[in-house]
């Protein structure tokens, strides 16, 4: 007998709208089942996804999907969207090579109305759609599913701001999951909710309208009244100050409620607000008491739980470069009280969580809101602090403009720590960090490092802080070669790279997390191997002397091809006048999928056998010909 006999019977959302409404609570809980035992099986995202199992179900239910587009912010809480739009035996292969990804993809299905994976855009995008339909004659709604950590990000109130404007039928639904609903309020929220969000109520409102519309100053009183009195009731009518109608707060665990409500929403014109509230990890204890640490677990036993591996005998563990980077950081406040450590609302992702407990009060997360995060950083350097911002390479593209305006422009000595450099394997091309050097290189005052193990990355944090403008230190996610990352801290001179392997012919001119399978490589090549450290300033000499001692110049980067550091050293090249066979290996002009990191940049040819492949080819060419003063 199956586990999941009702579950089974849904293969797209018309299934689930031909079921009795007493029968979405034997789906929900088959439903939370399945994520969990899934995710188990895979790894993957499983507090938000726990959370969110009957607001998902409620969505479908009431909304006429695909025609009704719902936009899920961020996007990692949609495997239950996902299973119920035909995506179910895809589970298995969830963020795998191949397999479906770990958020909303158009090109996976239509029922994923707009591709997000970065936070704070669903709003923005389903106006957009709101205000389509309406210009297309189209009766469809564009729902909008926003955490409360997302509204946080500046572009949800841009969007906002914007709402009132269009006057366009979209539906904000705030999936509030940090504040929890004793149960007698609840049901007074709930009751309260399904009243202000009916027909009675908006009819009412609708013909007190009309009839205080003769006598303005009647009408503005009758609106602050309601006003006030929404407030006594309601936790707050912030977002009607942007036009939209709110109701709420709701149990968003209460499917007979989160339905009546929804259904009531949906008939009404206009912008609406509907404030849900559910709690991370619902209905899994473990992920309930610690709903950060089953954010995103890799393959675990449901009935145990996360549980640490054992350490080896013998065997020292290696430490990852976030892990480097947070025990820096902390070093680094100890000696300079000027130090402040600021992050995106990645704490634990960047390394910070120690940092936050020692230095409280030079500790600030701001939310995510990558834009502000820099700005502010760009403030602190103003009047005199020393400020470091730990962000993921690929949300610092977020605040590009205020890399640029605010830090680059003014000189200011902001160190950039930038995590998650190239590929990150299963969060796939939303996440991986392929254009950072491209990006970072062409801004002026920048100083741009990349380290090739453990220790170079302390020394690299070591140097940027010690500098009087921005730098940026570009490392990967993951651990390093094992490289001991010694106490004493040493500024590293700048622009300056070294040899790692002299050999004969080929030289290979290797970026931060390329350096190891360059050298793997070059074994078997007999070639020279350059550990170049800074992208930018690039070491001009080491780049001419390599290029005029040897028959082919080898650039590799684990950053896209286009602008990155071999296009630097090409442009040192043509600079002072050298002519030699250049070879230049990176990321492809495409968008890398999602799978196991070593296995895509196997596929990328970045792994030694690859990198030794491409060089073979590029010789058997034979436009690497010997020239006069080459090493023998």
């Amino acid at each position: 007998m199956s586990a999941y006999p009702l579950l089974e019977t849904i293969n797209d959302p018309s299934d689930l709208r031909r079921l009795d409404r007493k029968q979405l609570h034997v789906l929900a809980e088959e439903l939370r089942r399945f994520i969990l035992e899934s995710v188990a099986q895979t790894g993957g995202h499983l507090s938000s996804n726990l959370g969110t199992v009957e607001l998902t179900i409620a969505l479908h239910y009431v909304f006429a999907t695909p025609e009704d587009r719902i936009i899920w912010d961020v996007g990692h809480q949609t495997y239950g969207h996902k299973i119920l739009t035909g995506r179910r035996a895809g589970m298995a292969k969830l963020r795998q090579k191949g397999g479906i990804a770990g958020f909303p993809r158009r090109e996976e299905s239509i029922y994923d109305a707009f591709g997000t994976a970065h936070s704070s855009t669903s709003i923005s995008a389903a106006l957009g759609m709101a205000v389509a339909a309406r210009h297309l004659g189209k009766d469809n709604r564009a729902i909008a599913v926003i955490g409360d950590g997302a509204m946080t990000g500046g572009m949800a109130f841009e969007a906002l701001n914007n709402v009132k404007q269009s006057g366009a039928n979209v539906i904000v639904v705030l999936n509030d999951n940090d504040m929890s609903i004793s149960e007698n309020v609840g049901a007074l929220n709930n009751y309260l909710a399904k009243l202000m969000s009916g027909r009675f109520y908006a009819a009412t409102k609708k013909t007190a309208d009309k009839i205080l519309s003769v006598s303005p100053p009647m009408k503005e009183l009758a609106k602050r009244f309601e006003g006030h009195a929404k407030g006594m009731l309601t936790p707050s009518t912030l977002f009607e100050e942007f036009g939209l109608n709110y109701t709420g707060p709701i149990d968003g665990h209460n499917i007979d409620v989160l339905v009546e409500t929804l259904g009531n929403v949906k008939r009404l014109e206009g912008p609406q607000f509907l404030h849900v509230v559910t709690k991370k990890g619902q209905g899994y204890a473990f992920a309930e008491d610690d709903p950060i640490a089953y954010h995103g677990p890799g393959r675990f036993d449901p009935g145990v739980g996360l549980v640490k591996p054992a350490p080896v005998a013998g065997a020292r563990p290696r430490p990852t470069y976030t892990q480097v980077f947070g025990d820096w950081l902390c070093d680094m406040a100890k000696l300079d009280r000027r130090l402040v450590g600021i992050t995106p609302a990645m704490r634990e992702g960047s390394g910070m969580v120690r940092f936050s407990r020692e230095h409280p009060d030079r500790y600030f997360d701001v939310g995510i809101a990558e834009q502000h995060a820099v700005t502010f950083a760009a403030g602190l350097a103003c009047d005199g602090m020393k400020p470091v911002v730990a962000i993921y390479s690929t949300f610092l593209q977020r605040a590009y403009d205020q890399l640029i305006h605010d830090v680059a422009l003014q000189n200011l000595p902001v160190v950039f720590a930038l995590d998650r450099g190239g590929l990150v394997g299963a969060d796939g091309p939303t996440h991986h960090g392929a254009f950072d050097l491209s990006y970072l290189r062409c801004i002026p005052n920048m100083t741009v490092m990349a380290p090739a193990d453990e220790n170079e990355c302390r020394q690299m944090l070591y140097t940027g802080f010690t500098l009087a403008g921005p730098s940026a230190v570009r490392y990967p996610r993951g651990a390093g070669p094992g490289v001991e990352a010694l106490v004493q801290m040493t500024a590293l001179p700048v622009g300056r790279g070294e040899i790692r392997r002299e050999g004969r012919r080929v030289a290979i001119l290797a970026f931060g997390s390329m350096v190891r399978p360059a050298l793997e490589a070059a074994s078997e090549l007999g070639a020279t191997v350059a550990n170049m450290r800074f992208v930018k300033p690039l070491d001009e000499d080491l780049v001419l002397r390599l290029a005029t001692t040897h028959e082919l110049v080898v650039t590799v980067e684990e950053n896209v091809l286009e602008g990155g550091a071999g296009s630097a050293v090409l442009e040192s090249l043509a600079a002072q006048g050298v002519e030699v066979p250049v070879l230049q290996l990176g990321l492809p002009d495409h968008f890398v999928e999602h799978g196991d990191p070593a296995q895509l940049l196997a596929d990328c040819g970045l792994d030694a056998p690859g990198i030794a492949r491409s060089v073979r080819e590029r010789l058997s060419k034979g436009d690497a010909s010997k020239r006069p003063g080459m090493a023998a």
